[in-house]
């Protein structure tokens, strides 16, 4: 033999040797195919049939409103000369129509204080309708207030002001504070 006969046969019998492994990784993982598709059909199922469910609870959490005011309001009130403090909101003509519901949160400062607030609305054609609120908290406390429960309020199309009143006569000490944030509508 010469050296390109041996060149040749060393070379067949690694490429033989070569194509015999490759066969056998082959062999050895007949299903990977197989698992790679199956994997790829879980994913897209899970895709298709759990993530647009999970899209509309959070829909259902989430809350449409029109914000107000944010911020925290303070009413102040001393009723040596005054009988009544109040703050109102300017809604300057304001279709509340589409909404159901006032949100907000509201709070006293003084624990022996038992406060009740006043809540009333009033629109362009001199309709004027009030909730009051007994007993507002020391801690922080969400109300959600149904617009169908002010009954003096036939038109809620033009609607002029939001109003949060506290009366001498709904409070049992002359002075103290009552705090509101994040006035909403709720749809």
């Amino acid at each position: 033999m010469d050296k390109k006969e041996i060149y040749e046969h060393l070379a067949k019998i690694y490429l033989d040797a070569s194509l015999k492994k490759d066969e056998k990784k082959n062999k050895d993982y007949p299903g990977l195919k197989n698992f790679f598709f199956l994997m790829l059909a879980i994913v897209a199922a899970l895709y298709i049939l759990v993530l647009p469910n999970l899209g509309k609870n959070k829909v259902k959490n989430f809350e449409i409103a029109l914000i107000l005011q944010p911020d925290i309001v303070k009413i102040n009130f001393n009723f040596d000369p005054a009988q009544k403090e109040a703050y109102s909101l300017n809604l300057n003509r304001l279709n509340l129509t589409r909404y159901k519901k006032l949100a907000f949160a509201a709070k006293k400062n003084t624990y022996n204080n038992n406060v009740a607030m006043r809540v009333e609305f009033s629109n362009i054609f001199k309709e004027k309708s009030e909730i009051y609120l007994k007993n507002i908290p020391l801690r922080w406390h969400e109300y959600t207030l149904d617009l169908s429960d002010f009954k003096g309020i036939s038109d809620w199309s033009e609607m002029r002001d939001i109003s949060f009143i506290v009366e001498r006569w709904n409070t049992n000490k002359d002075n103290g504070v009552i705090l509101v944030e994040n006035v909403r509508f709720l749809k």
